[in-house]
């Protein structure tokens, strides 16, 4: 299974609010149990929805976007739409609850 694309704060405006796919942003922490977790999940789903882009962003690495989005619960996935956040999910929720969030922006 391949790794998501992990964006920085140099190319999270051209990856996320430049990309003309709806686009889900896992805002992870590596100290963090629950984003460990949710990791290959997160990876399944971006399988199984081709038609989303789905990358990460680690926050300890870029805490001006997570500052800006004010990512205070981990993890936290913000679905974003012709580079607006629509969206978010705070904690490790089920793969079908994730799913069907996405789902509703498509």
């Amino acid at each position: 299974m391949a790794n998501l694309l992990e964006v920085t704060e140099q190319n999270f405006e051209n990856e996320v609010l430049n990309s003309n796919k709806l686009t889900v942003v896992d805002f992870w922490a590596p100290w963090c149990g629950y984003c460990i977790k949710l990791s290959p999940v997160i990876e399944q789903i971006a399988q199984e929805m081709p038609d989303v882009k789905f990358v990460k962003m680690n926050t300890d690495e870029c805490m001006n976007v997570a500052r800006d989005y004010a990512i205070s619960g981990l993890p936290c996935l913000l679905i974003f739409k012709n580079g607006e956040p629509q969206d978010r999910i705070v904690g490790a929720m089920p793969k079908a609850n994730i799913i069907s969030n996405v789902q509703k922006y498509l």
